[in-house]
């Protein structure tokens, strides 16, 4: 019997030959003897803070007085004494940001898919995934306890003729609004008419697509979708709303629902007050400023422009580079010239290939964001 610290050891030798090495480590800025202009310092190209908002004066006044009245955290699940003021503040004002007839906040993204999937899902609801969704979408279909066909990314022939040859009977689609691998987008029209066609629900994960499309209001709200009752969106609020937490929006029944049957609701300590404060106040900065989600897309294109690639419609512009060691020496080598990119290998890219991935922010200067890919396309060239 191989002892754990010894099949550990093993382990970890593999990843190392194949360059698939994580680690967590403190993002330069943020040393303890940086000081309080933190932010000033790194380029950052590869936050989710699409938005800039997560160092906002309103979201950290908004997190600080919650924090103030309800304290530090929900102390219980939502079910017991966990639902708190600021939990119905803040899925107001997600149902009013994205069309949606209600929302119900979870803890995290990954909750709110593993919370949607496993309350619908089961023997006879077959799940038909895209390819490229989000870990937390694939891991939840596992745990539906549902039969599972995975269709080519955003091929539409193929998942119509799935559909219409289940033998469950119901059926899931699962895609998302922005992937965040590509950055590319489904046509959620044409996948949303082909669900209703075949009586299937469309799940869309809006993680990349709230503060980005449809004026910041998101994929299915800027497709026309907002409110049908065969779509259901799933969101985080660690991405354009720059705070914690996720949510499920539908319709008032799914959210009753929810409450009632998805276990990562029920059995989990509600979402913390100064997040969901800071979320509510986010949603409603988006409505307000319609011009940051301008900003966001002007990064964006210079980004794509700047790196001879094709526009993606989110904020992610991604950078194939080939191998996984190739993607880390690039990586750390624009570390240390101060600017933080993405790196994406396997098990993270679902075509194993690996890529540097650009994220844009609102705020970020042109003319250092120029000198960055300069140097990016100049390193790549040199293949280090």
């Amino acid at each position: 019997m191989v002892a754990v610290q010894d099949r550990l050891a093993d382990a970890a030798r593999v990843r190392d030959r194949r360059g698939t090495v994580r680690a967590t480590r403190i993002a330069p800025g943020w040393e303890e003897d940086a000081g309080a202009g933190a932010l000033e310092g790194p380029l950052d190209l590869a936050s989710n803070d699409y938005l800039g908002l997560s160092t906002d004066r309103r979201l950290k006044a908004a997190a600080i007085a919650a924090t103030e009245r309800y304290g530090t955290g929900a102390r219980a699940s939502r079910v017991v004494t966990g639902t708190l003021p600021v939990h119905t503040e803040l899925e107001l004002a997600l149902a009013e940001l994205t069309g949606q007839p209600a929302a119900l906040a979870f803890s995290s993204g990954y909750a709110a898919n593993l919370g949607i999937l496993t309350a619908l899902g089961g023997p006879d609801t077959l799940i038909l995934s895209d390819q490229h969704i989000h870990a937390s979408l694939v891991d939840a279909a596992r745990l539906s306890r549902s039969p599972i066909e995975t269709i080519p990314h955003s091929d539409l022939a193929i998942l119509g003729d799935v559909l219409a040859n289940r033998t469950q009977t119901r059926a899931i689609v699962v895609v998302e609004s922005v992937y965040s691998v590509l950055g590319d987008a489904p046509n959620l029209i044409d996948t949303a008419a082909l669900c209703a066609k075949y009586d299937a629900l469309l799940v869309v994960d809006e993680a990349h697509g709230i503060g980005v499309l449809g004026a910041g209001r998101g994929g299915v709200y800027a497709a026309g979708l907002a409110g049908a009752e065969h779509v259901v969106v799933t969101a985080t609020l660690s991405k354009a709303l720059g705070a914690q937490g996720g949510a499920v929006l539908g319709s008032e029944l799914l959210r009753e629902h929810l409450v009632n049957t998805a276990r990562s609701f029920i059995f989990d300590t509600g979402l913390a007050p100064a997040p969901a404060a800071a979320a509510a106040a986010g949603c409603r900065v988006i409505l307000a400023e319609p011009e940051r989600v301008d900003a966001l897309h002007r990064v964006a294109s210079l980004i794509a422009s700047s790196c001879g690639v094709d526009r993606a419609a989110g904020p992610v512009q991604s950078i194939r580079v080939g191998t996984p060691e190739i993607a880390v020496k690039v990586t750390e080598r624009l570390r240390d010239e101060g600017i933080l990119v993405g790196c994406f290998r396997p098990p993270s890219v679902p075509d194993g290939i690996s890529r540097l991935r650009l994220t844009a922010h609102a705020g970020t200067d042109p003319d250092r964001l120029l000198r960055a890919t300069a140097l990016i396309s100049s390193m790549l060239v040199e293949r280090p």
